[in-house]
């Protein structure tokens, strides 16, 4: 029974749940706080997230495999054998996690979210969803479409070089960390565009949560167009392309070799999260 199918779906739920408790908070620490204030900036942002990530798949990974991502989800059914029955119930429990996550941040920090944005705009909805430009403007959506799309395709792409056993993959049970690593690294690189959502439960959950304590305009951009489509739509399209590049450039020639002692290693997969 500890490896059920509901224990697999609690598992998302509670691994992706962790994975926003960090991301959500430290960025509703960082805007909340005063200008002088010594509690963050962008590098505390993306690491805490990167950290977030280890720990939600260290919470995960045994039970459910800690895809902990809908487009990693995709990616693993349409290039890995996960089975596509299970893709639709994944996803909802790791868009639930994010959405309870969310919820206690907003409640949590309601009294300094009022203080620093009684209005409830843009400048802290970015606490719990992505907006171009981070929520100043003057990024298209065709940009934000393709960052979102090139983020999530790297994402998807080094997830599939660690965890293949076949592929010298981090021992010691680090792929968690190195995963962590890879989401640091990609919020330092592609985080100035679209926030880095690359994971649509990430971003939808926490949007829904906000919609519903006060931010009207949640599911806009700051210039009023509808922007909640693009941090699912485009990190599905990323996370195939990632997995069809892995699978066409790296995949196919990891073979076994019998005439050589044989990768040993256990598969741990997971995902993210990102930010602002």
């Amino acid at each position: 029974m500890r490896n059920s199918y509901f224990g697999a779906l609690s598992a998302e739920f509670a691994g992706t749940m962790i994975l926003l408790l960090f991301g959500c908070g430290v960025v509703a620490q960082v805007l909340t706080a005063p200008a002088d204030s010594p509690l963050g900036d962008h590098d505390s942002i993306t690491w805490a997230w990167g950290i977030g990530v280890t720990l939600g798949v260290y919470v995960a990974a045994r039970i459910s495999g800690a895809h902990l991502n809908p487009a990693v989800t995709v990616a693993l059914a349409a290039f890995q054998g996960f089975p596509w029955k299970r893709v639709v119930p994944y996803v909802i429990a790791q868009t639930l996690g994010a959405f309870v996550a969310a919820l206690i941040v907003r409640v949590v920090y309601a009294d300094l979210i009022n203080r620093a944005d009684p209005g409830h705009t843009a400048k802290t909805q970015i606490i719990f969803s992505t907006l171009p430009g981070n929520g100043g403007g003057g990024v298209s959506i065709p940009t934000a479409f393709l960052d979102q799309v090139v983020g999530t395709a790297i994402l998807v792409f080094v997830i599939f070089a660690l965890v293949n056993a076949l592929n010298n993959p981090p021992l010691a049970n680090l792929a968690p960390v190195v995963i962590g690593l890879l989401v640091v690294a990609i919020g330092m690189a592609f985080g100035a565009n679209a926030g880095y959502a690359i994971n649509p439960a990430r971003d939808f959950g926490p949007r829904l949560a906000s919609y519903i304590t006060g931010y009207s305009t949640a599911w806009v951009d700051p210039n009023g167009t509808p922007y909640w489509w693009l941090p699912i739509v485009a990190p599905i399209v990323g996370g195939l392309v990632g997995g069809a590049f892995f699978k066409i450039l790296v995949g196919r020639y990891l073979l076994p070799d019998d005439t050589e002692e044989q990768p040993v290693g256990r598969e741990v997969v997971v995902e993210h999260g990102g930010d602002k």
